[in-house]
């Protein structure tokens, strides 16, 4: 009941009569008997108010709209990385014969990815009921509505979980679809897609909860968040995880035909640029939205997005020309890549200096390591995922320990300690190594058992387009 809505007639007429009772004793009995009435009719009143109040109190939080139409957003950025970003990446790097049938892997295994996120992936990722390695909840979304909300960072404010979710499942999206790169035009598409759905199951999800699920406590809690690891967007869950697991594919389904033997050049730079321009872009939902609120930290996100990028184009570009070639257009695309891949885990972390060095470093090693030590050891990473995720992903995710320092402008306290630090990154490191390294054998295995892996030396002589999926990228 309202206040406006109170009989406040008869509450004034019982402290009037009271009032009266002091100076006359007849009216004694009458004015006891209407002030009981008043007190009576108060306490009826206060009771539902007070209930009222304390439900208010107790109620859930209102999502933040700001917040909300931020992080909706930063999913759609993130998907365009996938599509049309990743895929005009990759297929520009390809030959002609094998234009299409990179670009339906990429949209083939992405879309996968998203069907698996909602019917068991976000369960075993973020689902509660959790273990330090897996959580078992929320199956087929199950509970959920449009009215449930999920915390963020900062106390009070939430976001709806769907939308959660979704940005949630942009990440299981690209991550399957980076380790495309390593195996292009040679690997079968159904084999693919049988791979893609091992792993995920096996590789991501665990991964995923391992790294970023905050349980109750510290039986629930991932294992490497319950250690203190920093990885704001995703240096070990992403890139790290897909790096590794490329490397394993190449190596279990062997070299191209040719491969060293004859050129084996990308057939347009022009799309690859177009692509690494989408993936940059994209690249600002991918690590800003990792912060889930529209905040101070999502804008240190975001220039630092902006400015490793730039360190890794140019340093690459100086890196090959200290090496005897000229600065490329492939090797500034693949720098800016590098660049991204490394700040990736950083990018909440650190200051935007930490973000040029890492970005810098990051782009001088994995130079080095494409252009001399991949071609030494004969590894066949078709389009280098190990070579700049892999160790762009472990050089960010180690370098973070570094710039959280305040002298490279990073946020770190007075309390905080390098060297346990940098202890915590290395086995955060270790573990996703291993782990991606294990469950990519054992998926592309299954994978081998069910489908075989390699298409026959006719089609890939004759391009995958054709062979794999009856057309062709380009009619002439």
């Amino acid at each position: 009941m309202e206040l406006r809505h109170l009989p406040w007639g008869k509450i004034a007429l019982g402290l009037g009569i009271a009032g009266i009772a002091t100076a006359h004793p007849a009216f004694a009995q009458e004015a006891a008997a209407v002030a009981t009435e008043a007190a009576t009719v108060a306490a009826e009143v206060a009771a539902p108010v007070a209930a009222a109040v304390a439900e208010t109190a107790a109620a859930d939080p209102v999502p933040n709209k700001g917040d909300t139409a931020w992080m909706m957003v930063a999913t759609v950025l993130v998907m365009m990385m996938i599509v049309p970003g990743l895929a005009l990446f990759y297929g520009g790097l390809v030959r002609t014969k094998n234009m299409a049938s990179v670009l339906t892997q990429i949209i083939g295994v992405a879309s996968l990815a998203m069907i698996m996120w909602v019917i068991y992936g976000y369960g075993l990722a973020f689902g509660g009921d959790a273990n330090q390695f897996i959580s078992s909840g929320k199956f087929f979304l199950s509970g959920l509505t449009a009215d449930s909300n999920v915390a963020t960072f900062t106390d009070g404010v939430v976001i709806p979980e769907f939308v959660f979710i979704a940005f949630q499942m942009t990440f299981s999206a690209i991550t399957v679809a980076l380790v495309v790169g390593g195996l292009v035009e040679r690997m079968k598409f159904s084999a693919l897609m049988v791979f893609a759905l091992v792993w995920l199951t096996i590789v991501y999800y665990p991964i995923a909860h391992m790294v970023w699920y905050a349980g109750g406590d510290d039986a629930s809690t991932g294992l490497i968040f319950g250690w203190g690891a920093l990885d704001f967007a995703g240096g070990t869950v992403v890139h790290i995880n897909a790096g590794v697991s490329a490397l394993v594919g190449a190596i279990i389904l062997g070299k191209r035909i040719g491969y060293q033997k004859e050129l084996i050049a990308p057939h347009s730079l022009t799309m690859t640029l177009i692509g690494t321009g989408l993936l940059w872009v994209g690249w600002f939902g991918f690590n800003a939205g990792s912060a889930l609120e529209a905040n101070g930290s999502a804008g240190l996100a975001l220039i630092n997005t902006f400015t490793a990028t730039a360190a890794g184009v140019l340093f690459w570009m100086l890196t090959e020309k200290l090496l005897g070639h000229s600065g490329s257009l492939l090797g500034a695309c693949s720098g800016a890549i590098a660049g991204l891949v490394a700040v990736t885990p950083a990018a909440g972390n650190s200051g935007p200096f930490g973000a040029i060095l890492l970005g810098a470093i990051a782009a001088i090693a994995c130079c080095i390591f494409v252009m001399k030590v991949k071609l030494k050891l004969g590894l066949d990473d078709s389009l280098d995922v190990f070579g700049i995720h892999g160790i762009g992903g472990i050089i960010g995710s180690i370098g973070t320990a570094f710039t959280m320092l305040t002298v490279l402008g990073g946020p770190a306290g007075d309390d905080y300690t390098l060297w346990p630090q940098v202890w915590i990154q290395l086995k955060s490191v270790a573990v996703a190594i291993v782990w991606s390294a294990v469950g990519a054998a054992i998926a592309f295995y299954i994978a081998k058992a069910l489908t075989g892996l390699r298409v026959s030396e006719e089609v890939e002589r004759e391009g995958l387009d054709l062979g794999e999926h009856g057309e062709r990228a380009y009619n002439y």
